[in-house]
């Protein structure tokens, strides 16, 4: 799942990786908006309301919209350089060693706040969030060649659309529409869903929802590593 890239993968094993870790970002994406209001995956809201809250003379509040945008693509820049690293050095982990790094993060934040008596910031959150889910989307994208992307709702969105239509095409345009079709339609509930689980948990346990995402994250990439050392 995190070893094979782009046209060595089957649809098999694009379905799995965007369910799991477009459910993962879902979560994610819920506890920053219960935590400070803003989405850490949605990057067009955040633009957009960057823009809005400039115009109303929010200048501060538009700068941390705008922090949020800037610590996502760090993240994502910071995964593509490590994984081009990695392609050139031939580490074959390299994907699922990102994943795991995403995972460290999460487990530690969680492990910080969990054991904290003090009120943390929420800004710092969010951004800690963000170029998390940076470092995720820039992972997903690259090793399927861009046919996975677990945090970008908007796109998906246009393309089950796209494909919908395909299917009033001929035989060779609902062929290639539907594998298309159940991979976006997949990552789109599966952020849904992830979305509900992870506002309903972190209403329960807080914090330490972050450590079950973490725990989450290692089951999928830790077996990966491992099994892209064996072989």
């Amino acid at each position: 799942m995190l070893i094979k890239v782009g046209d060595n993968r089957t649809s098999n094993i694009d379905l799995v990786l965007a369910g799991l870790l477009s459910s993962v970002a879902g979560a994610l994406n819920a506890v920053g908006f219960l935590i400070a209001g803003s989405f850490t995956a949605n990057m067009t809201g955040n633009i957009s309301a960057a823009a809005d809250q400039l115009a109303n003379g929010g200048n501060l509040i538009s700068l941390s919209f705008l922090g949020l945008v800037v610590a996502f693509v760090f993240g994502a820049s910071m995964a593509a350089l490590a994984i081009q690293v990695g392609e050139s050095r031939q580490i074959r982990s390299v994907y699922a060693l990102a994943i795991t790094a995403q995972a460290v993060i999460l487990f530690v934040l969680g492990i910080a706040l969990g054991l904290s008596s003090t009120n943390t910031n929420e800004t710092f959150l969010v951004i800690v969030l963000s170029f998390v889910m940076g470092l995720q989307n820039a992972v997903t994208t690259m090793i399927s060649r861009a046919r996975v992307r677990t945090t970008h709702v908007s796109g998906m969105a246009t393309d089950i659309g796209i494909e919908l239509a395909a299917l009033l095409g001929d035989n060779k345009s609902r062929h290639d529409a539907m594998p298309k079709l159940w991979l976006h339609s997949l990552t789109l509930v599966c952020f849904f869903m992830g979305g509900g689980c992870g506002a309903l948990l972190y209403q329960f346990i807080g914090s330490w929802l972050f450590v079950i995402a973490a725990v989450v994250l290692m089951l999928i990439a830790v077996p990966e590593v491992l099994r892209a050392h064996r072989f």
